[in-house]
């Protein structure tokens, strides 16, 4: 790799992933709004460009919100929307320093993080000389397929209608909203689950994390007691089904569950 040009050998490695063939496809609408994939290998988007700064100058880590994101990840003329566009962007910018930064898109309908990631390390692979991705990826999204007919053994209240609560906007304005990132390291974590109790403190990191921000989001909003509040997360279900899913499937696996209270119960208990 020494000696090559990052760019040229991240295109060429993009180049061979024939196995990924859907990502060079394009977006079609069927019958009752479904979105299907038309593989017509019209191709991905591959962008190379070049910053008048040096990387130091975006600071000690990139973290959200990305500095110049638009710019690192460029809006590229007829890549809007999702019908008939290119379902994968690829950009690399050379830096001032010759460092590079790797930018990618890529439209949830086709896969997951864990399928992207799947998708990326492929790539790299490629670019290191293989001759086939280590994982060979399965597409079988008849894998996933509901039942026929379609079988409801629950209630799925993730599909409930919100409405806007009377005492307070959950849909504050986008303009409104400011973006900050904020890292908990495992002392954080400790002191918030010496308020957890006794009973509960077998839970995860990513629980205690998520039912504080969820009570304290809720006392710095004006909700009546009685109000209805839910809290919705993303769970990975690769593994829950019996047989598991292929290794190789680089589809959406994900559930979104909801958990439902009142305000002032969420509130009153630690």
């Amino acid at each position: 790799m020494q000696g090559k040009d990052p760019a040229k050998v991240i295109w060429e490695a993009l180049g061979k992933l024939v196995f990924y063939y859907p990502f060079a496809g394009r977006l079609r609408e069927g019958p009752n709004r479904k979105l299907m994939v038309d593989c017509t290998g019209q191709g991905v988007l591959f962008v190379v460009a070049n910053a008048d700064v040096k990387l130091e100058q975006f600071g000690e880590a990139l973290l959200p919100p990305f500095p110049c994101l638009t710019q690192l990840l460029y809006d590229a003329p007829g890549s809007r929307g999702m019908l008939n566009r290119p379902l994968l962007l690829i950009q690399v910018t050379w830096m001032k320093c010759s460092g590079i930064i790797f930018a990618l898109r890529l439209y949830h309908t086709l896969s997951d993080a864990v399928g992207l990631f799947q998708f990326i390390s492929a790539m790299a692979e490629m670019a290191q000389g293989a001759i086939s991705p280590s994982i060979p990826p399965v597409w079988e999204r008849h894998l996933l397929s509901s039942r026929t007919p379609p079988q409801v053994t629950c209630t799925h209240r993730e599909f409930d209608k919100v409405d806007d609560i009377k005492s307070c906007s959950i849909f504050a304005p986008l303009e409104n909203m400011v973006h900050l990132s904020f890292f908990f390291n495992p002392s954080h974590i400790s002191a918030i689950r010496r308020f957890v109790p006794s009973h509960l403190r077998h839970c995860s990191a990513f629980e205690v994390l998520t039912a504080c921000l969820w009570r304290c989001r809720t006392l710095a909003l004006p909700f009546d007691p009685d109000e209805q509040v839910r809290l919705l997360c993303i769970v990975i279900v690769r593994s829950k089904f019996n047989p598991p899913l292929p290794k190789g499937y680089y589809g959406n696996a994900i559930v979104h569950p909801v958990v439902v209270t009142i305000a002032g119960k969420l509130c009153q208990n630690p």
